[in-house]
């Protein structure tokens, strides 16, 4: 085992090793993530780890509860904050993308083992959360619809695409790439909110990447 070699404060190991953890598996992967690795980075022993978190996979599911917390809270607040179901979607449309670049690793480390991410009491909470997540957006939707402002289709469908779509975006989107976050974001607003619309006369202000909806959106963001 590693030696400690450093003064990590007691109260810091804990978020440190998580922080550790999740820019591992953000970089190479959770079967790739080991504790000596993070034991190495940290310069604290694996026995330090396991005292924390006792095995690999329950980092993986703190890491799943934690980054569901983060999300939800912010989507409350984007649809706090913006008023009609039409903002509200693509406030929360460009939230999506912008977790590209916001909470990066936690993003890709979370998109990239999402299969591995459920099930079981271990990620009881993190499921919870998702399902909380995922009822929102269902809920802002199903309200557009209900007031003539989106066509009717069938919600649950629906938002497993618009989920989909972006869930790959860890895959191929560069933060240091031609276009930026907010384009791409508007891209994406427009796309789906483009098919939704029964009306499409002010889809260009909903898109906007440099528009109103982005500017809450970013106030959300913790």
């Amino acid at each position: 085992m590693a030696t400690k070699r450093s003064g990590i404060p007691a109260a810091g190991k804990s978020v440190q090793i998580l922080e550790s953890f999740t820019r591992h598996v953000a970089q190479s992967g959770y079967e790739r993530t080991n504790f000596s690795d993070i034991a190495n980075e940290l310069e604290i022993s694996k026995g330090t780890i396991v005292h924390h978190y006792g095995t690999k996979e329950r980092l993986l599911a703190v890491l799943h509860e934690s980054y569901m917390q983060r999300r939800l809270a912010e989507a409350r607040l984007i649809v706090e904050r913006l008023q009609s179901p039409a903002e509200r979607l693509a406030g929360l449309l460009f939230a999506f993308v912008l977790y590209q670049v916001h909470d990066r690793n936690a993003t890709v480390a979370f998109q990239r083992e999402s299969v591995r991410l459920g099930g079981g009491e271990m990620h009881a909470e993190g499921d919870r959360l998702r399902n909380e997540y995922l009822a929102l957006v269902r809920e802002v939707m199903r309200e557009g619809a209900a007031s003539g402002v989106f066509r009717e289709g069938d919600v649950p469908v629906q938002s497993l695409l618009i989920f989909g779509s972006a869930h790959w975006a860890w895959t191929w989107f560069d933060p240091a790439g031609k276009e930026t976050v907010e384009e791409i974001g508007s891209a994406y607003v427009d796309l789906v909110l483009g098919s939704l619309l029964l009306r499409r006369e002010g889809l260009e202000r909903l898109a906007d990447p440099d528009g109103e909806i982005v500017r809450v959106v970013r106030t959300c963001l913790v």
